[in-house]
């Protein structure tokens, strides 16, 4: 299999594990929003198995990141196009903050939708 063959085979695999054509109709921008984050997650799938990926400034065997990826679906994808339109901060990489995002939301999201009810419930939101 080419390079490009094993690419297309990733991006198709990413795409039926976050269920990418439920984006398709949810609104403006989303679909583009969710096809960075594929290619992305695709450029990563790509990489050689010794090669270092830097999450949140720490280097991380490119391996740990291609399972955390394949282990993302449709919840996890929302979770981090949501938390991109709420970011008010200045992001100075972009595709760094990213690849972050993206693998942190394995283990972040379901604090984050907790926190989320305790502030519409408790919080006065």
């Amino acid at each position: 299999m080419d390079e490009i063959e094993r690419m297309n085979a990733y991006r198709t695999l990413i795409r039926e594990n976050i269920s990418y054509e439920a984006f398709e109709h949810r609104g403006y921008g989303t679909k583009e929003e969710v096809d960075e984050l594929v290619e992305l997650m695709v450029e990563a799938m790509m990489l050689p198995k010794g090669q270092l990926v830097r999450i949140a400034g720490a280097d991380r065997p490119a391996k740990i990141v291609k399972s955390r990826f394949m282990q993302l679906r449709y919840p996890h994808i929302e979770y981090v196009t949501e938390c991109l339109r709420n970011n008010t901060t200045k992001v100075g990489n972009i595709k760094a903050y990213l690849l972050t995002t993206l693998y942190n939301s394995v283990m972040t999201i379901d604090h984050y939708y907790h926190a989320e009810v305790n502030h519409d419930l408790y919080g006065g939101g």
